[in-house]
């Protein structure tokens, strides 16, 4: 049986600590470029893993080493600002063109960025010390999954509404700029961790 206080009070903690986040960033990003729907299932399924994890798991992840989840999220971000800074311009009703943007190709992104870049984040190690501390297993999973979802889907909805009013070009360099800031700010907590 689910509860529903148990699951609203995981919800809101989660939806609170997840929407300043990077994964936030990422969907915006993503849904700049992608059809929101393919982002989006990429980007679910991997909460989702995330949170079975977090769950199964209870506090044990709090153990994980930070200095590696950091270091490899720094490394991802580097890389991600790099291929976006080193993209050529692109016609922007080319990239909305749906043969470009094959569903398991477009999931697929997103379900790497997010299963990479959120392995041992706040809102993971969160979910598991909820899961340990409510006993409850299935009602932490459903409010941390849908709080998840949730940041996800305003995220990628940000992107689309931007990319209506900023040229996709301006959208690119900042996200990479922010990218370049989240990668050496995950590389430097890395080191001085």
């Amino acid at each position: 049986m689910i509860s529903f206080t148990v699951t609203a009070v995981v919800f809101g903690v989660v939806f609170l600590a997840e929407l300043p986040d990077k994964t936030a960033l990422a969907g915006l990003v993503l849904g700049t470029r992608y059809r929101a729907s393919y982002v989006f299932a990429g980007v679910a399924a991997a909460f989702a893993l995330h949170v079975a994890l977090a769950v199964a798991a209870g506090s044990v992840l709090t153990l994980l080493p930070q200095q590696i989840v950091h270091a490899v999220t720094g490394v991802l971000f580097l890389g991600g600002a790099a291929v976006l800074l080193r993209k050529k311009d692109e016609d922007e009703e080319e990239i909305r063109k749906p043969e470009n943007q094959s569903f398991w190709k477009v999931s697929g992104a997103g379900f790497m960025l997010i299963l990479v870049a959120e392995f041992g984040d706040l809102t993971q190690i969160m979910t598991a010390n909820l899961a340990a501390r409510y006993d409850d297993p299935l009602s932490v999973g459903v409010g941390a999954v849908l709080a998840l979802w949730a940041v996800a889907g305003i995220g990628i909805v940000g992107g689309k509404a931007l990319m209506r009013r900023v040229p996709l070009r301006l959208i690119t360099k900042v996200a990479a700029l922010l990218m370049l800031g989240l990668g050496v700010w995950s590389l430097w907590e890395a080191v001085a961790g």
